[in-house]
């Protein structure tokens, strides 16, 4: 865990690095060029240094152990990070497409376009190769800031192509058709930018948020815990199955009937065994599991997990009856 965890922290400052140097990068040759659309990719890139910053401190908090003060970790800061970093992409579209606005209605001549192009081209080649290394990191480790973060970078990724076309288009038009002006295509192409960062800002809003409210785990990584469940042949029935996620740590808990005559000693083992099958699945996670005795009372909520066979159950059931009876 220790490994995976300066893996988190390495990639996150290499995050940190290529979007200090695209910030400068890309307000330069903006300012200098007179183009919006490359500003407005310069404020991207400023919100995703913001996030990327976000990410590094929520990366390093996260995989610090349980105390006192959050006894069930603190793994959900990277969920609160995602969210605060998806704010900030809301924020960062609103001025781009402000902004775009107001070049549409006062036209600015943009200049040396080839030079925006060479800049788009570059911000794209290097957002591309940090984006898909903190998706792989992010992945391995189950983090959201670092996908987030790769979220954000894999989206300027697209909008750097977008723009370059702009300004590619703006650069050929004034080289083949001199006679028209078509410097609207730079902040039409600015506003296009804003509509797919407001897309990966509502997505990862919606990610975040999921689990700052405890919903549960997926449907497909609760079935893989009924089945690792199911395959312990002492276990008589299971119930009241609650999974929750923070950050990259899973909650599960839920409760399995017993023979009543096995010994604490057993039972716990099984308990054990449980707990290793399905860490071996789910490494990060924080289980608790309720041991109650199978006494023939069968309602509703146990008979949904029962794992008896139906004869067996109906025999197990008779003859735990008789013996309340005497």
């Amino acid at each position: 865990m220790a490994e995976i965890q300066k893996r988190k922290e390495r990639v996150a400052i290499m995050s940190v690095a290529s979007n200090s140097f695209l910030v400068v990068f890309k307000v330069i040759v903006g300012v200098i060029i007179g183009s919006v659309s490359i500003i407005s990719e310069a404020i991207h890139s400023g919100m995703d240094l913001v996030a990327a910053l976000i990410a590094f401190f929520s990366v390093r908090t996260s995989g610090r152990p349980a105390d006192t003060d959050h006894p069930f970790g603190h793994g959900k800061i990277e969920n609160i990070s995602g969210f605060v970093e998806a704010l900030l992409i809301f924020a960062a579209a609103f001025w781009i497409v402000f902004e775009a606005l107001k070049k549409l209605i006062e036209p600015h001549p943009i200049t040396y376009a080839g030079l925006g192009v060479a800049v788009m081209f570059v911000s794209a080649v290097i957002n591309y190769f940090v984006s898909r290394r903190l998706f792989q990191v992010g992945k391995e480790a189950d983090s959201i800031a670092l996908e987030a973060d790769a979220w954000h970078l894999r989206t300027d990724v697209y909008t750097s192509f977008g723009v370059m076309a702009a300004l590619g288009v703006i650069w050929l038009g004034r080289e083949f058709y001199p006679a028209y002006h078509i410097n609207w295509v730079d902040p039409l192409a600015a506003m296009f930018v804003a509509g797919l960062i407001l897309r990966a800002a509502y997505s990862l809003t919606v990610k975040s948020i999921r689990d700052l409210m405890d919903v549960p785990l997926p449907l497909e990584e609760e079935n893989v815990i009924r089945g690792i469940i199911r395959r312990e042949s002492a276990i008589y029935g299971f119930h009241r199955l609650r999974t929750r996620k923070a950050g990259h740590i899973r909650f599960i808990e839920f409760h399995i009937k017993l023979d009543p005559q096995m010994s604490v000693n057993d039972s716990h083992n099984i308990t054990k065994i449980l707990e290793q099958n399905i860490r071996e699945k789910f490494s990060e996670s924080a289980i608790n599991i309720h041991i109650e005795p199978c006494d023939g009372e069968c309602e509703d909520i146990c008979v949904a997990g029962c794992l008896l066979p139906e004869e067996k159950r109906k025999k197990y059931h008779n003859t735990h009856r008789n013996i309340k009876m005497f």
